[in-house]
């Protein structure tokens, strides 16, 4: 179960997925499930993640994903310290999300499961 506050995921840009997918199982025995035909996630790597290949939906950077028992909560605590929200709380797949800058420009993004 993830918690509060923590690291708990990474995804990375994924230009040609079925290449990135064939050299990280080669490499790293790295297993994978596609989430649609623009997403696979990956697992036996020691963190969980994935790799996004629609450049409209990812970053051009790795995102650092945290998780919040409460999104609202730690959207407010983020902006009372002196972050950005760059994308506001959307719903997607496995639950939702907002992506927020802090004082470095550093972009990362914050997910519920509920």
């Amino acid at each position: 179960m993830p918690r509060h506050a923590m690291i708990s995921y990474v995804e990375l840009p994924g230009t040609d997925l079925p290449a990135t997918k064939s050299f990280y199982t080669s490499a790293f025995g790295w297993r994978f499930t596609d989430y649609g035909p623009t997403y696979t996630a990956f697992e036996n790597s020691g963190v969980e993640g994935g790799f996004q290949g629609d450049a409209s939906e990812g970053s051009t950077q790795p995102l650092i994903i945290l998780y919040a028992d409460d999104l609202e909560a730690m959207e407010a605590d983020i902006l009372a310290n002196g972050g950005q929200i760059i994308r506001p709380i959307y719903a997607y797949p496995g639950g939702r999300r907002f992506h927020f800058r802090d004082p470095s420009s550093n972009e990362l993004a914050v997910y519920s499961q509920a």
